[in-house]
């Protein structure tokens, strides 16, 4: 169990509350309908097929305020190939089975099938959306959501106004090719991206492609403008990372970056040169415009924690209002070159700068009831390389597990409960872990309204290198408790380097290299809920847990998320 906190709730947190009860008074229903089709797209000059929303990859941002309703009607047009989406950060409070995890809360979306998403907004900040379903989110189904305040409302920051920043990488290779890869025996890894995209845009060197199948001239792969600065202004960027693999280092040149939310939490603000950013994460931070606005800016994202030599920065530009300054122009200066890749130390200290906002400090619980050590391992698995946690690689059932837990269908999953703990005493971190483990689909079932613990350790890979690993859990936010270097000591640790005072709540967090990371979080959100790795390759190879709660006070499921498994013919 680790430390007790005393919470602080300002007056500012309960007139949230408060604006919370106003919005959904004037809610508002945002309805869109969705084509997902494969286009020939060239986001970085090279042509391939993507995963597109109405022909457009990223998908279009969906705006909405706090209290509003979202009924997205997907129509999945791939003609070979089933989709779910999930959205990301939204809590589905009452309605579970609109997560959008095939596998864990519907069936996916069949060729030629309609499935409509209906969910509130419960909450103002940045959000994302993206496939779930196997590794189809490497083909470039995503897109943000933004929530804004109620009117009336001030947050603890202005500015003059604000753009979306959405930040991924991009391969070549076909999303078959890459799981095909990682399920053979020999194992081939995904390799590295070839390029960095911002904006859904990004510039490959033509040059290294197979002649046809890159071409510079194309207008959707030429040079983006971020945005256009007028001088003197504050501009929020709301920036969230979707990458497939990489963690980023996100910069505007000149220009520092005053962080303002995370998550869709307010933080304590803090400067920062540049925003180290894992995949999941969403941040908003304030931009002054005061540099000389007779010139352009880059703007640029690069690869940390892993050797970005295969995958060259992302770049776009910032532009002044300036009459007679070309926004398409590079600026006259060589790229910004990013901090050392493999610094871990300066990653972990942006990681614990992030404090709640003092108006803001959602009130933690005193204690856990439950405290779980999860174990990341890379194993071989009867040949084949897995990732587990405790020794288990999850696989997804054929029967989802919100309508298998609902229905009683008990032989539709694994019965015995996955374990609690590692044997964290003896087992060696820096060592790859002994060729063991099993692959299956069990539950860890929480007691509702139950306050849980969750200490995060990572351990060398086979390779014996240990890498980043952002966990996102679905269905809730979490209280961010600490990091550490090393092992998790429960009889240390717990008590000399967590933050019980002010911890930031997140969705997302990183597990950075040879550590730990813990997180506190109230179980109080009936249904079953996926906890796992947001590196893409990682959760298809099995880095992930699923908790249930309180399962049998969700509502009548409805017959759409059925069909597949056990859930045939049901309604």
């Amino acid at each position: 169990m680790l430390p007790s906190a005393r919470p602080l709730l300002a007056p500012a947190a309960a007139v949230l509350c408060f604006w919370l009860l106003v919005a959904v008074a004037e809610a508002k229903v945002h309805h869109y309908k969705w084509d997902i089709s494969y286009q020939l797209k060239s986001p970085d000059c090279f042509e391939k097929l993507a995963v597109t929303v109405n022909g457009e990859a990223p998908g279009p941002t969906i705006r909405a305020t706090l209290g509003d309703t979202i009924v997205v009607d997907v129509h999945n047009k791939l003609e070979t190939e089933n989709t779910a989406i999930h959205w990301h950060g939204i809590r589905q409070i009452g309605t579970p089975w609109a997560d959008g995890v095939a596998g864990v809360t519907q069936c996916p979306i069949l060729p030629g099938e309609t499935f409509t998403y209906k969910f509130v907004i419960d909450r103002p900040g940045t959000y994302l959306y993206h496939a779930h379903y196997g590794m189809q989110r490497v083909a470039g189904l995503n897109g943000m959501i933004v929530v804004t305040v109620p009117e009336g409302f001030v947050e603890p920051f202005s500015y003059d106004e604000e753009h979306t920043v959405l930040l991924g990488d991009w391969w070549h290779k076909s999303v078959y090719e890459q799981a095909t890869g990682l399920s053979a025996n020999p194992f081939v890894f995904v390799t590295e991206p070839q390029s960095l995209l911002i904006n859904g845009r990004g510039m490959f060197n033509c040059s290294l492609a197979p002649s046809g199948t890159c071409n510079a001239s194309r207008p959707d792969c030429a040079l983006p403008t971020l945005f256009t600065a007028v001088p003197g202004k504050t501009y929020l960027l709301r920036i969230g990372s979707l990458t497939s693999l990489s963690s980023l280092y996100f910069e505007i040149e000149g220009h520092p970056m005053m962080v303002v939310e995370a998550d869709g939490h307010y933080v304590r603000p803090f400067a920062v040169r540049g925003l180290f950013i894992y995949s999941g994460e969403t941040y908003s931070v304030l931009v002054k415009a005061d540099q000389d606005p007779r010139r352009n800016y880059w703007a640029a994202s690069h690869v940390v924690g892993r050797n970005p030599s295969q995958t060259p920065s992302g770049k776009a530009v910032v532009s002044y209002a300036f009459n007679g300054n070309n926004p398409w122009m590079p600026p006259p200066t060589a790229p910004p070159a990013g901090p050392p890749w493999n610094n871990t130390a300066i990653r972990v200290d942006q990681s614990r700068a992030i404090f709640a906002h003092p108006h803001f400090v959602e009130p933690m619980p005193a204690r856990a009831d439950r405290t779980l050590l999860f174990l990341n391992t890379q194993n071989r698995i009867d040949g084949h390389i897995k990732w587990t946690i405790n020794g288990v690689s999850l696989m997804f059932p054929a029967t989802p597990y919100l309508v298998a837990m609902k229905r009683g269908m008990k032989d539709a999953y694994e019965q015995r409960p996955p374990p609690d703990m590692y044997d964290h005493m003896s087992h060696d971190i820096s060592a790859p872990a002994p060729t063991n483990g099993t692959v299956g689909s069990p539950v860890y079932r929480l007691a509702l309204g139950s306050v849980v613990d969750v200490v995060l350790q990572n351990s060398n890979m086979l390779n014996n290198k240990s890498e980043t690993h952002p966990w996102h859990l679905h269905g809730h936010d979490f209280w961010v408790l600490g990091y550490g270097e090393g092992k998790f000591n429960p009889a240390a640790d717990a008590w000399r380097l967590l933050n019980v005072r002010d911890p930031i709540m997140k969705n997302t967090v990183p597990l950075h290299p040879d550590g730990w990371t813990a997180v506190r979080f109230r179980a109080d959100n009936p249904g079953v809920w996926l906890f796992h790795c947001h590196v893409e390759a990682h959760v298809f190879m099995g880095m992930g847990v699923v908790f249930e709660e309180g399962v049998e006070r969700v509502g009548r499921l409805p017959s759409s998320i059925m069909g597949c498994g056990r859930s045939k013919g049901l309604h």
